[in-house]
């Protein structure tokens, strides 16, 4: 029998075709590819349909509305002889919501003792939802060691070395918790964090609180080395400051961090040291101050909106001093 091309008998030849065809097929499948076989003239299939672009939704959905959050406190808080600390925690007993402290929570020298026996019995009842701020009597002693071990973790975050400046965020607000009692420059650790921060945030306001004020009519006056600190602020677009160290209440108008009115874009401070401890008298009264009390201890209640805020001074039990108002987000 003779032999074809492909070396085999005829009725091989035909079994090897009908296996390469087989595979062939088999491969087509595999590769989404189909075997080209005559099929004659090809039949027009007619125009395509086009398809319709893509056009935005003329209804966007709005931004998320944020939940109400209060937000509440002062500075100048605790002192075991005389102090009128057990007053304005009582103030707190009836407001729920976030705690802040504006420094200068246990006088004299921040010490373990002054904080477990003259701050904790009144305002370390609400420990568990309060957000604190050093101040200067905080380190009298040492590192202010007693305020970071008693605070712990809602002072001391492991990002910032432990030197008391941190931020979290409160409905939609963005909250930042500095330390005036550190280095301030722009280009110092605390500087170089808060710039990082800021950059970071997405939400549509700025809070930012820590003790000693820019601005103050009081005895101690302005503090210019948080000039920086304002600066970023400002430029951040941030909507509050709040800060003690003056024991009174003090309401300025939005200012830039050279204390030029500004009402569009312009951070109001507010000025608490009336946390409890002996009260200050007024002195030269700065520009864009707006509400100056210096009678009545008292707290600062802030509620915290989606694009504004509400604010009251609520003084102790007996006092008529009061101060309330609205502001709007940039």
């Amino acid at each position: 029998m003779a032999l074809n091309r492909l070396g085999g008998t005829p009725a091989r030849t035909r079994a090897t075709r009908i296996a390469v065809v087989a595979i062939c097929l088999a491969c087509s499948q595999c590769t989404g590819n189909t075997p080209t076989t005559p099929t004659g003239p090809k039949t027009p299939t007619g125009p395509t349909t086009p398809v319709p672009p893509v056009t935005p939704n003329p209804n966007p959905l709005p931004p998320p509305v944020h939940a109400p959050q209060t937000f509440s406190g002062a500075g100048d808080i605790a002192i075991c002889a005389g102090g009128n600390h057990e007053a304005t925690a009582r103030l707190l007993d009836s407001i729920g919501g976030t705690i802040f402290t504006l420094g200068d929570n246990a006088y004299m020298e921040g010490t373990e003792r002054q904080y477990r026996e003259c701050y904790n019995p009144s305002w370390g009842r609400f420990k568990n939802r309060t957000r604190p701020a050093p101040g200067n009597h905080e380190y009298v002693t040492p590192a202010a060691t007693p305020y970071y071990e008693y605070f712990g973790a809602d002072a001391r975050n492991p990002e910032t070395a432990g030197l008391g400046y941190y931020s979290f965020d409160l409905g939609a607000w963005h909250i930042v918790s500095l330390n005036s009692e550190v280095a301030a420059e722009l280009s110092s650790a605390q500087g170089r964090w808060l710039s990082l921060d800021l950059a970071a945030n997405t939400l549509p306001c700025t809070l930012a609180y820590w003790h000693k004020p820019l601005f103050s009519s009081g005895p101690n006056g302005d503090h210019p080395h948080m000039r920086p600190f304002w600066r970023l602020l400002y430029e951040s677009g941030a909507e509050i400051v709040l800060s003690g160290h003056d024991h009174l209440y003090e309401r300025f108008a939005p200012q830039d961090a050279d204390g030029r009115f500004d009402s569009g874009r312009g951070i109001r401070e507010f000025i608490v040291g009336t946390g409890g401890v002996p009260l200050y008298p007024f002195r030269a009264t700065k520009p864009n101050s707006e509400v100056r009390l210096g009678a009545s201890h008292g707290i600062l209640r802030l509620t915290l909106l989606t694009n504004s805020y509400d604010y009251e001074f609520i003084p102790v039990a007996g006092a008529r001093e009061r101060d309330s108002g609205s502001g709007a987000c940039h």
